[in-house]
This record gives structure tokens, sequence and C-alpha cells, in this order.
């Protein structure tokens, strides 16, 4: 089960005199990521490291830091809380202790963990659309359980004999719901998969 920030989560933590501010925060695209960060980035500070994942897709940057100590573990951090669409920044103002390369690791890595795992965050579940449609005497009867199977309306058209829905569902609950939809319009209901959408959060 992967996981989304439902808001922007700060975390701050002292380590050996340098002050790390992680803020996370959820996003849908590259350049969601990329405004974010040019919105919150501290120009004055002494670094601003960052990485995001938003599917397949994922981009990090050390800015400054020795090449892998920060970017890549605040990566890992997202891969290891199991979160996806998401970005996270941490701000480093350096107080004077170098952390080395071991300890530049930690630090970042474990900044960015503990930002994503007290952040609040919902459960992203994969959703099918569906398309399909009977006559208006069986539809209250299929409108009814919409919220057994956790149907969402994406469109609903009213026409000359009947009722034609754009339905997303869990993933999980197609095969039931399209077994139940059968039953209620005694097999003279049409019914259509379509295609299968990014996963998302669902209200």
């Amino acid at each position: 089960m992967l996981y989304q920030l439902d808001d922007i989560y700060h975390y701050e933590e002292d380590i050996k005199k340098s002050r790390f501010l992680a803020i996370a925060a959820p996003v849908q695209s590259a350049s969601d990521a990329m405004a974010f960060l040019e919105q919150h980035s501290v120009p004055d500070a002494t670094h601003n490291c960052w990485a995001y994942k938003i599917g397949d897709e994922y981009r990090f940057n050390d800015d400054g830091e020795p090449g892998g100590t920060a970017g890549r573990p605040m990566l890992q951090a997202i891969e290891g809380q199991s979160c996806d669409r998401v970005v996270v920044l941490v701000i480093r103002w350096f107080g004077g202790v170098k952390l080395g390369t071991g300890g530049l690791v930690r630090a970042y890595g474990g900044v960015a963990a503990s930002c994503l795992r007290l952040a609040p965050k919902s459960p992203i579940v994969p959703l099918q659309t569906v398309l399909c449609s009977c006559e208006y005497s069986d539809s209250d009867l299929v409108r009814s359980r919409f919220a057994q199977y956790q149907a969402q309306v994406l469109a609903e058209q009213f026409g000359a004999t009947g009722v034609e829905w754009h339905l997303a569902l869990p993933l999980d609950q197609v095969e039931a719901f399209e077994q139940a939809f059968t039953n209620l319009t005694r097999g003279q209901g049409f019914w259509s998969k379509q295609e299968q959408t990014d996963s998302q959060s669902l209200e």
C-alpha cells in the first residue's frame, strides 16, 4: 500500500549544531514539485536539498553536499515510508561541525524519513473507470449501491429510456459491483470497463 500526504508538513531537527528543516508536500506532477521547491527554498541557507517521487518518475538534488549524501538518501526515505506523489525539501543551516559522508547520509535521510513518518497521510487507491447504463426502472436500485462499492460518479446522463453513468471504482471492487449490476438489471444493463486511472486518493 502506498500513501500520499494530506497536506504540507514541517519537521525540524538540530544535528551537531547544524539545523535541518524538512518540508514535505503532496504533488501530482514534476512541475508541481519544482514549483514547490522554488517557493519554499531558502536562498541564504547553506543547502537546499530535495527529492521527489511521482509514480515511476523521480529526481533528487544534493545542492552542493558531497554526491550521494543528501538527495538519494531522501529518495530512499520516501520509498522506505511507502510514499508516492510527494516532494521533500531539506534545508540545512551549517553550524560549524562537519558531519562527514556517513553523517550527512544519516542526517538527510533521517530527517526526511521522520518528516514523512509523522505527516498525516491517506492510502492511494488504484481506480478503474466504468461506463454503464440501465433503464429508469432499475436506476434507483443501481444508484443505491454506489456507496457500498465506493463508486464515484464522474458523469451522469439521462436519456430517453434510461441513465448512463461514468464511474470510478476501486480496482478491488470492480468485479463484485459488475456482478451486482448484472443481477440488479437482470442482465439488461450495459457495462464496459474503460481505462484504469493512475492511483489516486479517494475522498
